[in-house]
């Protein structure tokens, strides 16, 4: 059964900050004596000055000092543990979805926007982080000044404090409800700044293309459109604070005439001084501090939770490739591979592959040729585990490797996609992609292989240099040769090449290739061919049509049976 509040799925991430809370609130209950005593003196050093006793006020005033100083310093102890447990919190619960994100399946980043995701793990998460340090910080020594001075002020004259009270219910249906409509307002503003988040990476991702195609205004029409979307999202929550405020500040005003009507009959009773008034005077005054806090803050808590249900519908995605729990380590291998009545779908009743079986040796080379769309990339995407056969096996030395953890398979697995994919900081940590801390020489090495260590060497900083996002100050031959020097650092056993050497000019493709015949030696190869060269250079040829491989043999071997491959060969690479 769900919980009343999203706030309680906080709890795993909170139980270990307990010990700093503990202290935290310690401090509050320090904090919060202080505050009666505050509304006491108030009234006592009032009637010394009705007396004109000097003496009697300079005294109350030091014992006011060092209340001050010591009320000060307990403050000081409950912000700084309270802001230390809710940063703690928001980092754990941080590290904890981006971890969880890490191991979702590929099928998913393919549908979700990367900006909603970034906004989650950023803004969301920071607003949860500060929502916990406030009602540490600022919601429980509120409640507890609300009880503390509320108890002085029934002890000082209970009538009083009955009447005062008489419109709390009010106050209190109506800041439930703007709460409650808070809470939905804001969830539809956060999703409207994850679309324009998501919309300003799509735009900038493919800037070249946009400018390519002349569409600058089209883009600035779109994100106008979204943007004022989030404009009207964030203008509906604001309208309701608005109406909120001079709603609860008339009631607050109500009760204040209202206080001073009854003060000044329960003094026509005598049941109450004037010193005591006044007391009670500052007792009031002090609520209003706490009683405004609450307010915005429970305003705060319910934009909160619409955060708190955002991140937990990420932690409630669960992975479709998943290890078994007594998985074991795949041994370094041959590199001979076996798909077994293998069948795949991305989509119910649209198969993709259909009862493929395919033996490859040690060693081999084995290209890949067929349609778009016929499957050569889904049949080396099961291999790494990207994806999982919806029936039959795939395995690796006679291992099923549904049976091995994910990341024994995939280290024994290099991949040289066909668009290179790069990431923000140096050369050497592009290649050494995934290791912490790498041996430089061995990098160097790598990239020697590759064919890249010329043009590092050449940069103003080497294998220093800083990449930019995606790579954009490398041209598309040194961002490949790069790749490739990462795949040679991995020394792999079996090799996954989706050749992307067809848009590169003649001097980069022939760097490439070499790069590429010198990574392929004695290890098992899947390549998804768009070069002639690579197809007559593979041990076999696999025709893919329909999720079935239909043709298999050599280029010459094929060429002769003038079938498939051959009308494929004429058409594609003749």
């Amino acid at each position: 059964m769900k919980p009343r509040s999203s706030y309680w799925l906080l709890l795993p991430y909170i139980r270990p900050q307990w010990k700093t809370i503990a202290q935290a609130l310690t401090c509050t209950l320090g904090f919060t004596v202080f505050w009666p005593i505050m509304a006491w003196l108030a009234g006592r050093i009032a009637g010394y000055i009705g007396q004109g006793n000097v003496a009697a006020i300079a005294q109350l005033a030091g014992v006011g000092a060092v209340i001050f100083i010591i009320r000060g310093t307990v403050q000081y102890g409950q912000d700084a543990l309270m802001a230390k447990a809710a940063l703690a919190i928001a980092l754990a619960l941080r590290k904890h979805v981006y971890a969880h994100l890490q191991q979702l399946s590929p099928s998913y980043f393919e549908t979700t926007q990367t900006g909603d995701l970034s906004y989650r793990l950023t803004e969301d998460i920071d607003r949860i982080g500060e929502v916990v340090n406030k009602v540490f910080h600022q919601f429980v020594p509120s409640i507890l000044q609300l009880i503390v001075v509320l108890g002085y002020m029934i002890y000082l004259n209970w009538q009083l404090t009955l009447g005062a009270l008489i419109i709390a219910p009010v106050m209190a249906v109506l800041i439930g409800w703007f709460g409650e409509k808070l809470r939905t307002i804001s969830r539809r503003s956060q999703n409207q700044v994850s679309d324009l988040a998501s919309l300003v990476t799509e735009f900038f991702s493919g800037i070249r293309l946009v400018q390519a195609f002349a569409a600058e205004d089209y883009a600035v029409e779109r994100f106008t459109q979204e943007a004022e979307r989030n404009r009207q999202a964030k203008y509906n929550a604001e309208r309701l604070k608005a109406i909120q405020i001079p709603v609860i500040g008339f009631l607050e005003a109500m009760s204040g005439l209202l206080l001073f009507l009854l003060g000044g009959w329960q003094i026509s009773l005598n049941n109450l001084t004037g010193k005591d008034f006044v007391s009670y005077i500052a007792a009031v005054a002090l609520l209003i501090d706490p009683i405004s806090l609450t307010t915005s803050n429970y305003n705060d808590f319910k934009q909160g939770e619409a955060s708190v249900d955002r991140i937990f519908e990420l932690l409630a995605i669960q992975p479709t490739v998943v290890e078994k729990p007594n998985a074991r380590i795949l041994p370094p291998v041959t590199g001979k591979v076996e798909y077994r009545n293998v069948n795949f779908a991305y989509q119910p009743d649209r198969p993709v592959l259909q009862n493929l079986n395919l033996l490859v040796h040690p060693g081999e080379m084995i290209a890949l040729v067929g349609a778009s769309g016929a499957g050569k990339t889904t049949l080396v995407n099961l291999l790494p585990r990207f994806y999982d056969p919806e029936s039959g096996e795939i395995l690796i030395e006679g291992i099923n490797i549904q049976d091995v953890t994910l990341s024994s398979l995939r280290r024994q697995i290099g991949i040289v996609p066909q668009e290179t994919i790069m990431f923000s900081g140096t050369i050497a940590q592009n290649i050494a992609f995934g290791k912490a801390e790498f041996d430089i020489e061995a990098v160097q090495a790598a990239a020697k292989i590759a064919n890249a260590h010329q043009f590092i060497t050449q940069l103003t900083q080497g294998y220093y240099t800083w990449v930019g996002e995606r790579g954009v100050n490398l041209s598309g031959g040194q961002r490949q040769r790069i790749a490739i020097a990462r795949a040679v650092l991995l020394n792999p056993r079996i090799l996954i090449l989706d050749e992307a050497t067809s848009a590169l000019d003649s001097e980069s493709e022939a760097l490439v290739q070499e790069a590429l015949e010198r990574l392929m030696q004695d290890r098992t190869v899947f390549i998804i061919a768009h070069r002639l060269a690579t197809v007559r250079r593979a041990d076999r040829i696999l025709v893919v049509e329909q999720g079935q491989i239909v043709e298999s043999g050599t280029h010459e071997e094929l060429l002769a049976q003038g079938d498939r491959y051959a009308r494929f060969y004429a058409q594609q690479f003749n």
